[in-house]
C-alpha cells in the first residue's frame, strides 16, 4: 500500500510541474517579475499537504505470556500544513529561508503478536499538531525565462501542541529534522509561485520510554518495551506564494 501511495504522489507532482512549466514557457516572451530576486528581504506564505511516517526499531522483548509484539505503519494519512515565509538574499544563487507554521496530521499504527499470528491486531491513531520552524538554505540555478529550479537543505524544529493521552504508544512533544528538497520558481505576472517537495528525516528517538501514566495498567507497557527507538520521517509538498 505504501508503494502505491508513493507512485500516486510522484505522478501528481510530475503532472503539476509539467503543467506549470508549459504555462511558463507559453509566456516566456515576457519576463515577469524581473527584479523580484534582487530584493534583500521578501515575504510570503505557503499551503500544502504532507505524510508522516514512523520508523520502528524493535527490541525483541518477549512478555511473560510469550508475546512478541511488532509495530508497523502500513498506510499514510495526508495532513495539512500552512506556513509564513521570510526570505533573506545571500547572493545571486543563495537564499536563507525561515518558514514557521503548523503541520496537522496523524499516523495509524498497527500492532500484532508475531508469536501468535491468530491473535487480534491492535490499532492506534496518533494525532499531531506540530508548530514547526524550518530553516533552509535555498540554492537556485540560473533563471530560464520565467522558470528557475532550486534545491534546499536545512533543519526543522517541531513541537507537538496536541493534547496527549495515555495511549499504548506515546511520542515525545519535540523533534528535530534534517531536510532536503527540490522546487521550482514560476514567475507569474503578479506573484511568484514555488511548488516544492521536501523530505524530512527525524534525528532523535521520538518514543516516550518513561510511562508513569500506565502505572494503573502495566500490561500496555509491553508495546513500549517492544521498541528500542522510533524515528519520524515526513514528506512535505508545499506551494509558496511570494
Amino acid at each position: 500500500m505504501k508503494n502505491i501511495c508513493w507512485r500516486h504522489i510522484a505522478l501528481a507532482i510530475s503532472l503539476c510541474f509539467t503543467a506549470l512549466t508549459i504555462t511558463a514557457q507559453d509566456n516566456d516572451k515576457i519576463l515577469n517579475r524581473q527584479y523580484v530576486d534582487l530584493k534583500r528581504i521578501h515575504f510570503g506564505f505557503s499551503v500544502g499537504t504532507h505524510m508522516q511516517d514512523l520508523l520502528f526499531t524493535h527490541s525483541g522483548y518477549i512478555t511473560d505470556e510469550g508475546e512478541t509484539w511488532y509495530m508497523e505503519q502500513p498506510n499514510y494519512s495526508p495532513g495539512f500544513n500552512v506556513t509564513v515565509l521570510g526570505d533573506l538574499r545571500l547572493g545571486k544563487h543563495f537564499n536563507l529561508r525561515l518558514s514557521p507554521g503548523m503541520y496537522f496530521g496523524n499516523k495509524v499504527v498497527k500492532m500484532h503478536d508475531v508469536a501468535h499470528p491468530e491473535s487480534e491486531i491492535l490499532s492506534q491513531n496518533i494525532k499531531s499538531a506540530y508548530v514547526v520552524a524550518p530553516l533552509d538554505l535555498k540554492i537556485s540555478s540560473e533563471r530560464y525565462h520565467n522558470i528557475r529550479p532550486y534545491v534546499t537543505t536545512g533543519v526543522m524544529a517541531a513541537f507537538d501542541v496536541s493534547k496527549k493521552r495515555s495511549d499504548m504508544l506515546k511520542l515525545k512533544t519535540t523533534d528535530v529534522f534534517f531536510t532536503i528538497g527540490i522546487g521550482c520558481d514560476f514567475y507569474l505576472p503578479y506573484f511568484k509561485l514555488c511548488p516544492e517537495i521536501k523530505y524530512c528525516f527525524g534525528l532523535t528517538d521520538n518514543l516516550q520510554h518513561n510511562r508513569p501514566d500506565l502505572s494503573d495498567d502495566p500490561t500496555d507497557l509491553r508495546f513500549t518495551k517492544s521498541l528500542s527507538k522510533v524515528k519520524q520521517h515526513m514528506l512535505v509538498i508545499s506551494f509558496y506564494f511570494e
